[in-house]
């Protein structure tokens, strides 16, 4: 999972803005004219989506930041319920499209809030104000594992070579692996890690919310392989 120093890098703050210009676009029709109450409440609740995200990424803890994205999500689903209400009304066929359209995004909002959700329960990292140094490493090798993934698989590797670049494209992937090995020494999940028992990677020592050490797979999440911590448990 990157890491993401403020919430404007956040690509669901992203997603949850646009929708929220959206619908302020949207309900500026004259479809929408005299109809005060409804356009305020669903502007409210559209804002509410981003600002949310935004306050519980300040915050500094994840349970903080997982109680604001649950609020988020719910303001997703109050201005989804308003948008299917406002297609019941009488004289908005003119932006019935519109609304669905705007509908269709603040579900994937939603979506991706809930996947967002979902990681947060299962990471040992507690938000900004409770990282200790070695978790800060892991959360550090985790974030470059995972680019290294995105970064150096075949198709990237059969595309430098077309062009030309496989000896540069080598060295700088054997840069990111050093650069890996390096993050993972400063945490030291190096120290006697053990293989996961379900796909046989190598294990990284991680802690759950209550800070309690446990070997969790480096190919999290596709494989949520754990072991019960000890530093002579490898093999």
């Amino acid at each position: 999972m990157a890491s993401y120093k403020s919430f404007e890098d956040l690509p669901v703050w992203s997603l949850a803005i646009d929708f929220a210009a959206e619908v302020f676009d949207l309900t500026r029709h004259d479809a929408f004219k005299y109809r005060g109450d409804l356009v305020n409440q669903i502007r409210r609740a559209s804002l509410s989506i981003s600002n949310n995200i935004a306050e519980g990424f300040e915050r500094g803890t994840t349970s903080e930041l997982i109680n604001f994205l649950y609020i988020a999500r719910g303001s997703c689903g109050e201005t989804r319920s308003m948008l299917r209400f406002a297609t019941k009304l009488a004289g908005m066929d003119p932006v019935e499209s519109g609304i669905d359209a705007a509908a269709q995004h603040c579900e994937r909002v939603s979506k991706q809030l809930y996947g967002w959700i979902e990681s947060l329960k299962h990471t040992g990292i507690e938000g900004q104000r409770k990282l200790t140094d070695q978790m800060r490493g892991q959360y550090a090798a985790d974030a470059l594992r995972e680019e290294f993934r995105e970064k150096y698989n075949s198709r990237e590797a059969d595309k430098s070579i077309r062009e030309g670049r496989h000896t540069q494209f080598l060295k700088d992937k054997f840069d990111a692996m050093a650069a890996i090995k390096e993050a993972e020494r400063s945490a030291g999940t190096q120290e006697d890690a053990p293989l996961c028992p379900f796909c046989n990677s190598k294990m990284a020592k991680r802690h759950d919310r209550n800070g309690r050490a446990f070997w969790g797979c480096t190919q999290y999440p596709r494989c949520r392989g754990s072991r019960p911590y000890s530093p002579k448990s490898a093999g």
